[in-house]
């Protein structure tokens, strides 16, 4: 999958969006959607695993099949909804957001709104639109559409409701070497702007559950959860796991942009864990 500028400026600049113009989205647009779903390498996750994702375009809220889709009022006059499934395990559900937040700031690139719900929509609805493997289901989708030009009212209002402005600062999220010692900016060194890039990533009540610990030999950055306790118990999967996988996303395309190469393992350092709601997810090491 190719951006066409800087993905850094796209992940930079990205805003949800809940209100939107109701024009259908251009030819152009749809293929470039349907290109990239039906590129096999596209829905390939950093473990391995293959996601699915498919395109759904509606009037008023209705699809071609005439299934009314329901997102309890929140988004406002969508053309489209990008809707995929995947099974209720820890690294399916981190390499499902992986693979969605990809397309997400391609269209994002292009100009079009879009906005993560994970618990504000009615799965029955969506889930009569696509067909479903065993032990699959829904966890997220976005609605699709051109940003209306006069929606800052009231998706300013939903921002400050949500908190998605205040982000943490990095002496909340990243650490060097242990969790004993904040990571600092100026000793980042390369790889502050990937780090950065998951700071500004979009996550679920804009809680930031990433934890990430930078190895002293500057080689290797370990992504740890840090999950909010009953968070999402209701809807019967951990919803944060998705903010992890978005977070592995916005990391690795902006290491890509910078050329810095690397890889993602799974190798737990076996540190001292920040507390008992903290857990490994993986790594990214150089070379």
């Amino acid at each position: 999958m190719k951006f066409n500028r800087s993905v850094i400026e796209t992940m930079r600049g990205r805003q949800s969006v809940r209100t939107y113009d109701g024009k259908s989205l251009s030819d152009a647009d749809v293929n470039t959607i349907v290109d990239f779903i039906n590129a096999e390498a596209n829905l390939i996750g950093p473990f391995g695993g293959k996601g699915k994702i498919d395109f759904i375009q509606v009037d008023k809220n209705v699809t071609d099949k005439g299934i009314k889709l329901g997102t309890y009022g929140f988004i406002k006059n969508p053309v489209g909804y990008l809707i995929g499934t995947a099974k209720n395990e820890k690294y399916a559900l981190v390499e499902y957001a992986y693979i969605f937040h990809r397309l997400v700031l391609l269209v994002t690139e292009l100009g079009m709104g879009t906005c993560w719900m994970g618990g504000t929509f009615n799965r029955n609805s969506f889930e009569k639109e696509i067909p479903l493997n065993e032990g699959e289901f829904i966890p997220c989708v976005t609605p699709l559409g051109y940003p209306k030009e006069k929606q800052r009212v009231f998706d300013k209002a939903l921002r400050f409701v949500v908190k998605a402005d205040n982000k943490k600062p990095w002496e909340k999220l990243f650490y060097d070497a242990t969790f004993n010692s904040p990571l600092l900016k100026e000793n980042a060194a390369e790889w502050e702007t990937p780090i950065e890039m998951v700071r500004l990533g979009p996550s679920a009540s804009n809680k930031q559950p990433w934890r990430l610990v930078l190895a002293e030999d500057r080689q290797t950055c370990h992504f740890y959860i840090e999950h909010t306790p009953n968070y999402s118990s209701s809807l019967g999967y951990d919803m944060q796991l998705l903010d992890m996988g978005i977070a592995m996303c916005q990391f690795e395309l902006a290491c890509e942009e910078l050329n810095l190469d690397g890889s993602w393992l799974v190798e737990d350092p076996n540190l001292a864990e920040l507390n008992e709601h903290t857990e490994y997810i993986v790594s990214w090491k150089r070379g």
